[in-house]
C-alpha cells in the first residue's frame, strides 16, 4: 500500500495498528511496535498510530510502552469510554505525560468542568477514582496518608521547592482546578492529627500543639463516627470551639489586673465562680504566672507539667492572637485549653481557665470550695480593673 501511496513528509500517511482485544501484554504490544517503527519502509513519512482497548486494564500501559517503542500517535477517548471494555483513556495518557514534565498540548487546567460536561452530553459518568479526574483521587481519610501530606506542604512552603513534591499527591492539585481545602484532606472516623490538623490550619489559622492536635482528633473521630459521615471544615471548627475554646464553666473569667511590686507580680483576678463571683489574688514571677497561681492556690489545684504557645489569628494592628495550654496533673492526666482575644495576655488566661475546667471534678472541686467576695469589694477591683 505505501509503495502504491508513496507517502512524503508533507503528506503523511497514517498506519494505524490496533491492539483490538489486549492479546498481548504490554510489553510484547510494544516490542511490536518498536519492530514494525525500526522496519517499516518510509518511515519518516508514516505516521505510526496506536489504538489500544482496554480488555486486560492495560490499555494505558500499551499506549504508554508504545510510545516508548517509537509510536507517534495515539488514538483513545475521554475517561476511556468506548467497546467493551472501552478505549485507552486520553486524559490519564495525557496527564501521565504532564506528570513527568512532558507537554501533552492538552488542556486539562479545569478537570471538574470537563468532568461536568462530559457526564451531562455522555449521560455517563466519571467514577470517583478516576485517575486525574475523579473526585476523589486527591483525597486522604487514612490519618498517617494526611499526616504525611500535611508534613509535605509545610516542608514545601519552608524550602520554596521549585518542582512539585508531596506525599501521596502525584500531580498539584491547583493544575488540574482543584482546591487543597476541599479535595486533598478529607475527615472522618479514619482520620489523625495530621489531617485534623492541618484543615484548621489552613482554614481557621490555628496550629495547636502536636500533643493537643492527638487530643482533638480523637473528638473529631468520635463525631464522625456517630453522625457516619465525612465532617466538613465548619463542622471540625465547631467540635474545636465546643471542647477547647475559651470555656466558661465552672469558672469564668470577668477582668483582671496585675502589678508589679520589686521584682514579683500581682495579680488580681475576677472570677464567675458557679454562678458566685469571686476576686482571686496570686503572685509570680510573669504575669501570667500571677493569675495562674491565684486560681490554682484558690481551688488547691496542683500542676505537675505546662505546655504553653501562642500565635497570631490574623494580620493587622488589630489581630487577634490564640493562645494553647496544656495542663498535666499528678496522676499525669492532661488537659487542654485555647483561648482567643485581641489581647494576648487575655487570650493567655482564657486559654488556661479553659484547660483548669476541662480537668477531671473541677466542677465539684467549684462547688466544694465554694468561695465568695464581698460585693462592695467585687464592685471596687471592678473599677480598679477598668482603670487597668
Amino acid at each position: 500500500v505505501l509503495d502504491v501511496w508513496k507517502p512524503t513528509a508533507d503528506r503523511k500517511a497514517i498506519i494505524n495498528l490496533p491492539s483490538t482485544v489486549q492479546m498481548s501484554m504490554p510489553h510484547v504490544f510494544a516490542a511490536q511496535i518498536a519492530y514494525m517503527s525500526q522496519n517499516l519502509k518510509y518511515r519518516d513519512n508514516v505516521v505510526l498510530s496506536v489504538h489500544p482497548h482496554n480488555d486486560r486494564g492495560t490499555g494505558v500501559a500499551d499506549a504508554e510502552m508504545a510510545l516508548l517503542a517509537g509510536a507517534d500517535r495515539v488514538e483513545g477517548t475521554l475517561f476511556g469510554n468506548g467497546e467493551r471494555t472501552g478505549n485507552v483513556d486520553i486524559v490519564t495518557v495525557a496527564m501521565n505525560m504532564f506528570a513527568l514534565g512532558v507537554d501533552p498540548q492538552l488542556d486539562f487546567s479545569n478537570m471538574p468542568k470537563l468532568v461536568d460536561t462530559y457526564e451531562r452530553v455522555t449521560r455517563m459518568y466519571v467514577h470517583p477514582r478516576q485517575p486525574y479526574a475523579g473526585q476523589l483521587v486527591f483525597a486522604a481519610f487514612s490519618g498517617s496518608h494526611q499526616d504525611a501530606i500535611a508534613k509535605g506542604m509545610h516542608f514545601r512552603e519552608e524550602g520554596n521547592e521549585q518542582y512539585w513534591t508531596c506525599p501521596y499527591l502525584y500531580i498539584d492539585p491547583h493544575d488540574v482546578g482543584r482546591t487543597y481545602d476541599s479535595d486533598v484532606i478529607r475527615i472522618n472516623s479514619q482520620s489523625g492529627k495530621g489531617g485534623v490538623g492541618f484543615i484548621m490550619e489552613q482554614n481557621y489559622g490555628i496550629d495547636m500543639p502536636k500533643k493537643m492536635r492527638e487530643d482533638f482528633s480523637y473528638f473529631v473521630k468520635n463525631v464522625s463516627d456517630h453522625k457516619h459521615q465525612e465532617l466538613k471544615p465548619a463542622e471540625i471548627y465547631d467540635v474545636f470551639e465546643q471542647h477547647y475554646l475559651n470555656a466558661g464553666w465552672p469558672l469564668k473569667v470577668e477582668n483582671f489586673f496585675v502589678q508589679k511590686f520589686g521584682g514579683q507580680w500581682i495579680g488580681k483576678i475576677l472570677v464567675k465562680a458557679d454562678e458566685e463571683e469571686v476576686i482571686l489574688e496570686g503572685r509570680g514571677n510573669g504575669q501570667l504566672n500571677a493569675i495562674s497561681n491565684a486560681i490554682c492556690e484558690a481551688y488547691g489545684i496542683e500542676i505537675d507539667n505546662l505546655v504553653y504557645s501562642e500565635h497570631d489569628l490574623d494580620r493587622g494592628s488589630d489581630s487577634r492572637g490564640i493562645a494553647y495550654f496544656g495542663l498535666t496533673d499528678k496522676q499525669g492526666r492532661t488537659t487542654w485549653g485555647a483561648g482567643v482575644d485581641t489581647d494576648t495576655m487575655t487570650a493567655s488566661i482564657f486559654a488556661f481557665i479553659t484547660a483548669i475546667n476541662r480537668m477531671e471534678g473541677m466542677a465539684q472541686r467549684v462547688r466544694f470550695r465554694h468561695l465568695t467576695s464581698d460585693p462592695a469589694a467585687v464592685s471596687e477591683f471592678k473599677a480598679i480593673a477598668g482603670q487597668h
